[in-house]
């Protein structure tokens, strides 16, 4: 761990704890720094509370007084805390820096630094580059939005090792010196704007993860999306694109179905098991950040022709007795709905709905061609079962996912395909996509009757 010596007897507020804002005060702590945490849950609910007050840290639970700021040099947060909060407003007023834990994690590593964001396709394309740079001399650490806390795995990386950060775009608007060696930016798509407030901030947001390149630093991003390109040129670093449409020499691309980099012949396409059009970008983005992190092009081979995809995120679930079972519970938005349904020609029972984040859902009309009964759920279930009823689109509503599920197992036939692609969010009904996505599997195990 490098030794932070700034935050050595500062003064820092940690604002929500859950698992990034439990680590980082932990870790400010141990570097000296003098920690207050604040969080909305009560105390008598909150073990993590309880466990940082063993260690000698003030913790004030279940409201958000402004006076907790007081003499007060920084607050880090929780990235789920929208900046529309109290004293997130009252921080920023009083001009001080408002920090994730990404940015702790940047000063703590000894290790280079790949980091992957974009509207979809972050966890594979982060999964993959994890699993291409196995044998590579450096041992690859996973972390960020993928689940493990990236100040966690910062504090024992070394120079040894390559941290590979999943970042979203809530954890990037918090960062302030962030610079990895290598930024991926896969795509934009309007997605949290109820939490950025404007699609400018969110782009904005995204763009962060390439504000402090150097020369010496790579961008590999999306030619083939405008609005990425648009924010690209704006920034530094070795600009490495890659297209699925173009050959582009300097980057990755699709010649004659072979995935190339820089001219030199990866793989075939027809060796590569992970479905779907929109998975192609992530293998081209997984390759380029790979091959220029130092990954040998016999393990990235070996990965693309066993890599199936990451749980929840188009997953294979099962063939039963001709149907095949599908869980998409990390489409969160529509672009991942319609990417999903891309990767299938066969008739489709799609289970979509969730959070209610006030937009129509128009766009995905012209992506349901394959689809033959749309089963709803959730908070959108109305919204979605009109658009069906609009298109003359047979559409089943049910409560939850569990229902869903066996409504649209009983629909399905030899031959269909049976997907969980929700196009919304899961928080109306679900803690997470995995519990939604969990929620799908318990309930195919259930009605196939299967141990």
């Amino acid at each position: 761990m490098r030794r932070v010596d700034e935050l050595k007897g500062k003064s820092v507020l940690v604002l929500g704890l859950a698992k990034s804002g439990f680590a980082a005060a932990k870790i400010l702590h141990e570097l000296g720094a003098r920690i207050l945490v604040n969080d909305n849950k009560a105390y008598n609910q909150n073990p993590e509370a309880k466990a940082l007050e063993q260690l000698g840290i003030e913790v004030v639970c279940g409201e958000h007084p402004l006076h907790l700021l007081d003499g007060m040099d920084l607050m880090v947060k929780n990235p789920g805390i929208p900046y529309g909060n109290i004293l997130v407003q009252e921080a920023l007023s009083r001009q001080l820096p408002v920090w994730t834990e990404i940015e702790l994690a940047y000063r703590l590593s000894e290790a280079d630094i790949v980091a992957v964001t974009g509207s979809n396709g972050k966890t594979t394309t982060t999964t993959l580059i994890k699993e291409m740079l196995e044998n590579s001399g450096r041992t690859p650490l996973i972390a960020g939005n993928i689940g493990t806390v990236a100040s966690e795995v910062a504090k024992s990386a070394t120079t040894n090792d390559i941290m590979v950060l999943e970042l979203s775009s809530f954890q990037l608007m918090g960062t302030e010196a962030f610079k990895p060696n290598i930024a991926v930016w896969l795509n934009i798509f309007d997605a949290h704007l109820d939490y950025h407030g404007s699609r400018e901030e969110y782009i904005g947001a995204k763009a962060k993860i390439g504000a402090h390149l150097n020369e010496s630093d790579a961008l590999v991003y999306n030619a083939d999306d405008e609005i990425v390109v648009a924010a690209a040129s704006q920034l530094n670093g070795n600009k490495i694109p890659f297209s699925v449409k173009q050959k582009v020499k300097k980057g990755a691309y699709v010649e004659a179905g072979m995935i190339c980099f820089q001219e030199e012949t990866i793989i075939d396409l027809s060796e590569v098991v992970l479905p779907g059009a929109h998975n192609v970008e992530n293998m081209l983005a997984a390759v380029a950040a790979a091959k220029l992190a130092g990954a040998k092009s016999e393990q990235i081979r070996l990965v693309l022709k066993g890599f199936k995809g990451v749980k929840h995120r188009l997953q294979f679930v099962r063939d039963w007795d001709g149907i095949q079972i599908y869980n998409d519970s990390k489409a969160t938005n529509i672009l991942a709905t319609k990417a999903a349904l891309s990767a299938f020609s066969k008739p489709i029972i799609l289970i979509a709905g969730g959070l209610d984040r006030g937009n129509e859902f128009d766009e995905l009309s012209q992506s349901l061609t394959h689809v033959k009964v749309l089963v709803t759920y959730g908070e959108t279930k109305e919204k979605l079962s009109n658009l069906a009823k609009k298109i003359g689109l047979k559409t089943i509503q049910a409560e939850r996912v569990e229902d869903a599920t066996k409504v649209a197992l009983s629909e399905s036939q030899p031959g269909d395909v049976v997907l969980l692609s929700p196009a919304c969010a899961s928080w109306d009904q679900y803690k997470s996509f995995e519990e939604r996505g969990e929620a799908f599997l318990t309930s195919v195990s259930e009605f196939l009757q299967i141990d």
